[in-house]
């Protein structure tokens, strides 16, 4: 007896039983991809959120650090405030050569806490060479220093670290004056 070869032979393959298996296959896939989209999304928003709370958190920290200086820096400027009306007090009942040398007091007391803070007078001295970086030109004029040297200064400059607060405000000489000048 011979078996019937249609019987036995396994059923062919359709396209219909192989796009059922790979759409199956797809669709896992697809879920496995949405999956994985949706974990690095949940992971974006928390980063994004972390990085906010950190710029606050910088934000408020740069803020009371700032109070911090500023009360620090009073703190220190108040007893020069209590000379000063000292001196004014004095004034009243002292004569003019106390006063001025209490006054002079009170100034060296605020330049030496200044100084402490990292303020640095800007040097600038009648014949010395005129820097525009670091000074600032008011006019020109003649003088018995050497053209473009300091010839006088009219506001003292200073700075705090590697920072300009205030240009020294000279006059440039514009060397000796001619008789026509004059």
């Amino acid at each position: 007896m011979t078996a019937d070869p249609r019987k036995s032979a396994p059923a062919p393959e359709t396209d219909e039983t192989v796009g059922d298996a790979g759409a199956g296959e797809l669709e896992s896939e697809l879920d496995e991809a949405r999956r994985r989209a949706e974990e690095y999304l949940n992971d974006l928003r928390r980063v994004a959120a972390d990085f906010d709370n950190y710029r606050k958190r910088v934000a408020r920290d740069s803020e009371a650090q700032a109070h911090r200086a500023s009360e620090s820096i009073v703190s220190e400027l108040l007893p020069v405030l209590d000379n000063l009306e000292r001196a004014v007090d004095a004034s009243e009942h002292h004569e003019e050569a106390q006063v001025a040398d209490g006054v002079a007091r009170v100034r060296q007391q605020l330049a030496d806490i200044l100084h402490r803070r990292g303020l640095e007078e800007i040097e600038a001295e009648p014949g010395e060479a005129f820097d525009p970086h670091v000074h600032e030109a008011l006019s020109h004029q003649p003088s018995e220093h050497p053209e473009g040297t300091i010839a006088a200064v009219w506001q003292r400059g200073y700075r705090l670290g590697d920072r300009i607060v205030r240009a020294a405000r000279v006059v440039v000489s514009s060397g000796p004056a001619t008789e026509a000048e004059e």
